[in-house]
C-alpha cells in the first residue's frame, strides 16, 4: 500500500512540473501594435536626458526625520501652531494644550 502511494504522490509531482511549462519569451508576441507604439514612442525621445533619480529624498535637513521642505508640511505645522486658538471651550477660554503622542492623564 506504501508503495502505491509513493508512486501516486511522485505522479503528482511529475505532473505538477509538467502544467507549469517554460514560458520561454519566443511564446510571446513581440509585433503588436501598442508594442510597436511604445518602441516609437522610446525612440522618439531625445537622447542624453538623465532622469533624476527616484526613491530618496534629496532635501531633506539632516534630523529632520525624514521630512522634506515642501508647501504641505509649511502649512501642516502653521495649523498646528493655530490649533490651539481654534479649540475653544464653550465658555470661550482656551483648552488645554493636546499632548500629542502621550497617554491622557
Amino acid at each position: 500500500m506504501s508503495k502505491i502511494l509513493a508512486v501516486m504522490i511522485a505522479g503528482l509531482f511529475a505532473a505538477g512540473a509538467y502544467a507549469q511549462g517554460t514560458g520561454t519569451p519566443q511564446d510571446v508576441p513581440t509585433n503588436t501594435k501598442p508594442q510597436v507604439a511604445a518602441e516609437k514612442k522610446v525612440d522618439a525621445r531625445p537622447a542624453g536626458k538623465v532622469a533624476t533619480p527616484g526613491g530618496d529624498q534629496a532635501k531633506v535637513a539632516e534630523g529632520s526625520g525624514g521630512v522634506t521642505a515642501s508647501k504641505a508640511v509649511e502649512a501642516g505645522e502653521k495649523r498646528a501652531e493655530s490649533r490651539d486658538q481654534r479649540r475653544r471651550n464653550k465658555d470661550g477660554s482656551v483648552k488645554r494644550k493636546s499632548m500629542q503622542g502621550g497617554t491622557p492623564k
